[in-house]
């Protein structure tokens, strides 16, 4: 159905975004411990009762996961559709 180099291709950008994807989740989890290390007062300021630090582990950091993944989603959905459009257009 789908040519080698297609999904080689399709599988090549793919890869490209979920480096990026990972890369970004990394910067949040291990970019924690080092705000908390370097930035002691600034991470034990309070909001909403939490310290900063609690705040973004338990309020802020599941919304950036949701983020992240939904951008994966959709790009490499998108990546899909244009793959199969090119491949298409190729055949006209």
């Amino acid at each position: 159905m789908h040519s080698e180099s297609f999904l080689h291709s399709l599988m090549r950008k793919q890869l490209k975004l979920s480096i990026a994807c990972a890369a970004t989740f990394m910067i949040a989890l291990l970019g924690m411990p080092l705000l908390n290390y370097l930035f002691p007062e600034f991470m034990a300021k309070r909001i909403f009762g939490f310290t900063l630090s609690w705040f973004i582990l338990g309020i802020a950091f599941f919304p950036y996961v949701w983020i992240i993944s939904y951008y994966f989603i959709k790009t490499s959905m998108a990546l899909e559709e244009d793959e199969v459009k090119s491949v298409k257009g190729d055949k006209q």
